[in-house]
């Protein structure tokens, strides 16, 4: 099956917090072995972010590459998304489909909070 990733639009208004610390990303719960992308071999990490747009907060788990964690990123720190993609997946296990979207950015930045 294609996998189809598709580039997320978002607001000029569209905040994001950092809702979780980032951590490694598991490839293989039984060896312990971590994520790495498919390009360049560099290690994944997943956090979870608050995305804030017209009022509403949703929560999202995000996949970022290790060198897209800025310095200091802690739960709480407003944050900007650079690349941000959506890849639908579905899977059938012992016979119960299970689907969802998975998110990944490029990068993080620490943002500056306005006063």
């Amino acid at each position: 099956m294609a996998m189809t990733r598709i580039r997320v639009g978002l607001l000029p208004s569209t905040m994001f917090i950092a809702g979780t610390a980032p951590v490694p990303k598991i490839k293989d719960p039984e060896s312990g072995a971590l994520a790495t992308d498919r390009d360049t071999g560099e290690f994944l990490h997943t956090l979870t972010v608050f995305l804030m747009e017209e009022g509403r907060a949703e929560q999202m788990k995000l996949t970022v590459p290790e060198s897209g964690l800025p310095d200091g990123l802690q739960p709480g720190t407003p944050v900007r998304v650079t690349d941000l993609f959506a890849t639908p997946w579905a899977r059938v296990f012992n016979g119960q489909l299970s689907e969802g979207v998975a998110y990944r950015a490029a990068k993080l930045e620490l943002a500056a909070v306005a006063k």
